[in-house]
């Protein structure tokens, strides 16, 4: 990122949401529905009365001002290493949907084939920096052995740095030692190095469930990052105004954050923004609109403001491949980067609210994100690039076609899109007439084939091999289903 990002909102007025954040923690306080977390926070110097717990302005100011600002997130492979924090910016690809359309087949439930191509998309796509969950859900794979095989999918289809969700102790510790197993350290290095990631929602308003809890615990008490992402809908779970919802955001972000650091000093984790509104006649989010471009913005002053990195997502609320999605897409992009998000969540192939992956969506949105790349480029101004001889040369009434100053540099300063059409009328109709959709179906199919599983070391291989037959031997996780 090498502009400054946007300020939607004075110093004074954010820290007007900052103090109104401490008040809300300080009087009207935040369930925690663990007894491990109440045990921890009280030892911390919290107020634990049942399940509520009410935070001093100077305990949670204390605790936050321990987490890192910029750190190292090591990929399977070190070439695949991500810097975090500061003035980076991660993209991801889409996550946790139950449903996928695409490949020239309708809307679906989640399937096991399709996540492996999903995946294997964002392998070969460089607009994709890492997996951040499952593209779709793999709902063919019972649940209790579900993040067993689909966490072996993402580790041998894919070297870009892993994620786990966090619905249970036991689903945390099997994917970070799968990770560990696939990098081939020992837990001593795994403790010293991020390797892999988890968002953990609060469920708004004011309340972290126990799995939430749980994956703090596992994966902050073994320095492994943590992405603190309340889902706050302005008028549903939040006030109606776009400050209070950010001030409801922010405490509740701000009390997540606080509990990784009781859990471990120092220990990563991000400041994640997800405010948006509601369709007030139908209750439906809304997203990629005003409100939420807004609150990109101040979420990213918030995060700054406390030293934390900062995730967003590319979101829209659109139910196909249309001039909605990509707009929406493109107006909740500009406020993440503008923001100065260090992490896009959701950055390809998100639809209909986050209940669909779409194939040909996932396409696109990676050419959105190639644009946005190729205009935070710096531009290098010298004597060549200023092309006083090229011009001189080419002189009046000319063109520069041709010229050796264009020939030397189109192939590396020219962006070629995969998807936009820089065609004329007959050109285009030539060829088929083949609208953005349809040119994505048609690259998504390519990208899949295009894939090659990456280099994996064998003894890392069979060591992984060994964990996930005797774990789905054993049952995997127990289930009420």
């Amino acid at each position: 990122m090498r502009f400054e990002p946007l300020r939607a909102v004075s110093d004074d007025e954010l820290e007007a949401i900052h103090l109104a954040s401490l008040e809300v923690l300080a009087t009207t306080g935040i369930d925690f529905l663990d007894d491990q977390a109440k045990e921890q926070l009280a030892d911390a110097g919290a107020d634990v009365s049942g399940n509520r717990v009410r935070f001093d302005s100077d305990l949670i100011e204390g605790l936050v001002k321990l987490a890192p600002s910029e750190f190292l997130l090591h990929g399977r492979e070190p070439h695949r290493d991500l810097l975090f924090g500061g003035n980076h910016l991660i993209f991801t690809s889409v996550a946790s949907p139950p449903f996928v359309t695409g490949f020239g087949r309708g809307r679906r439930d989640g399937n096991r084939e399709d996540y492996r191509n999903l995946i294997k998309m964002g392998q070969v796509l460089n607009s994709v920096h890492t997996v951040a969950g499952y593209p779709v859900e793999p709902m063919d794979l019972h649940p209790s052995i579900r993040h067993l095989e689909a966490s072996y999918d993402m580790l041998t289809l894919s070297d870009k740095v892993p994620f786990v969700y966090s619905l249970g102790k036991q689903r945390n510790r099997d994917v970070i030692e799968m990770v560990r197993i696939a990098r081939g350290v020992d837990a001593k290095t795994m403790d010293q190095q991020p390797s892999l990631y988890s968002v953990i929602n609060a469920s708004t308003p004011l309340r972290y469930d126990a799995p939430m809890l749980q994956g703090i615990q596992e994966m902050s008490s073994r320095n492994q990052l943590i992405v603190i992402t309340p889902f706050t809908l302005a008028g549903a779970m939040a006030p109606v105004t776009i400050a209070g919802a950010l001030v409801l955001q922010n405490a509740e972000a701000l009390a997540g954050v606080a509990y990784t650091q009781v859990v471990r000093k120092g220990a990563p984790v991000a400041y994640g923004g997800f405010t948006s509104n509601v369709d007030m006649r139908s209750g439906s989010p809304a997203f990629g609109t005003p409100e939420y471009w807004k609150a990109c913005l101040i979420g990213g002053q918030l995060a700054r403001r406390y030293g934390l990195p900062y995730r967003s997502s590319n979101v829209n609320a659109s139910n196909s491949v249309d001039a909605q999605s990509a707009y929406e897409s493109t107006i909740a992009i500009w406020g993440a980067v503008m923001g100065g998000v260090n992490l896009l969540l959701h950055g390809t192939g998100w639809l209909e609210g986050g209940l669909l992956t779409s194939y040909e969506k996932f396409v696109i949105d990676a050419d959105i994100l190639n644009m946005v790349t190729e205009m935070l480029r710096p531009i290098t101004v010298d004597d060549a690039t200023l092309a006083v001889e090229a011009i001189a040369e080419v002189g009046p009434a000319g063109h520069f076609f041709g010229s050796p100053h264009t020939q030397e540099r189109y192939e590396s300063e020219h962006f070629q899109p995969m998807v936009s059409s820089w065609s004329n009328y007959e050109s285009w109709e030539e060829s088929g007439r083949l609208e953005a959709h349809h040119r994505a179906e048609v690259l998504a199919k390519t990208i899949v084939a295009a894939h090659t599983e990456p280099p994996f070391d064998p003894e890392r291989r069979r060591q992984l091999d060994e964990f996930l037959a005797r774990r789905v031997a054993e049952g995997g996780v127990p289930t009420d289903y």
